[in-house]
């Protein structure tokens, strides 16, 4: 990074805030449509299924409508571009677009692919709640390196708010840049970990007004999770299930001791 992120927000409150939405997705049954890739499915289920979520994950195109009209968020995420998926995509964001609810846009491997790339930027025009990238994926799209600034100017630019993760999560939005520093590197060791927490993202986005609140809270109860695993695990095999124990287990109390964001 080449400039010191800066915030206009209080971010001191951020994590009771990630207890209380986790509380809320837990009382609420809260449901998230997730057009994902095929690696990333089942591990997406089973994260909204131990944060207290629902899932539903169908990508035929005929379905897609009735599926995001019955749910509270949208997750598109373009890891497995096939036939079906192409033509499911418009199709969900049009309706989550007219019903009003939150969708959230996890453009993978975009910097693999020219297609790819132009069908990220498509989606984009949309205006998703937040694009939560890597960052590989946001240089991809934004054609520069993700310093603060970038990103925070690639968030006033397309209406969105960015979530880039990585060593620290940077999280952004036309004033503000939150950094959150909870996660350990096995997260890094497990397929679709990254693609299962953006729908935790969708969720806390469906019950917060705030979507970058509602983003940087997502990302640090994802982080704190993955801590907590890391303690008990003894290595990749062992982190995936003691990461879905870690977030079922999960309270206010700990997301407020162990929280690390500004």
């Amino acid at each position: 990074m080449t400039s010191t992120p800066t915030s206009t927000l209080d971010t001191s409150h951020l994590p009771a805030l990630s207890g209380s939405l986790l509380e809320r997705l837990r009382a609420e049954r809260i449901r998230v449509h997730a057009i994902t890739n095929a690696a990333a499915q089942t591990f997406t289920a089973n994260l909204l299924l131990a944060a207290g979520g629902l899932p539903s994950l169908t990508v035929a195109p005929e379905d897609v409508l009735a599926f995001t009209s019955r749910s509270a968020a949208l997750l598109v995420n373009l890891g497995t571009l096939d036939r079906d998926r192409r033509a499911a995509v418009p199709e969900a964001i049009a309706t989550a677009r007219t019903h009003a609810k939150p969708w959230v846009l996890d453009p993978v491997f975009v910097e693999a692919s020219p297609t790819r790339l132009d069908f990220a930027r498509v989606c984009l025009a949309d205006k998703p709640h937040v694009l939560r990238c890597n960052a590989s994926e946001f240089t991809a799209l934004a054609g520069e390196d993700p310093t603060p600034d970038a990103i925070q100017a690639f968030a006033k630019d397309h209406g969105t708010v960015v979530a880039l993760t990585g060593a620290v999560d940077l999280i952004a939005d036309s004033n503000t840049v939150v950094c959150v520093e909870n996660g350990h590197p096995l997260m890094t060791c497990v397929t679709a970990m990254g693609c299962a927490g953006t729908a935790l993202v969708a969720a806390f986005a469906a019950l917060h007004g705030s979507a970058i609140e509602a983003a940087a809270a997502a990302l640090l109860v994802t982080g704190v999770a993955g801590e907590i695993a890391a303690n008990e695990a003894n290595g990749p095999g062992t982190f995936q299930p003691a990461f879905l124990d870690a977030l079922f287990r999960l309270d206010s109390a700990t997301l407020v001791t162990c929280g690390r964001v500004s």
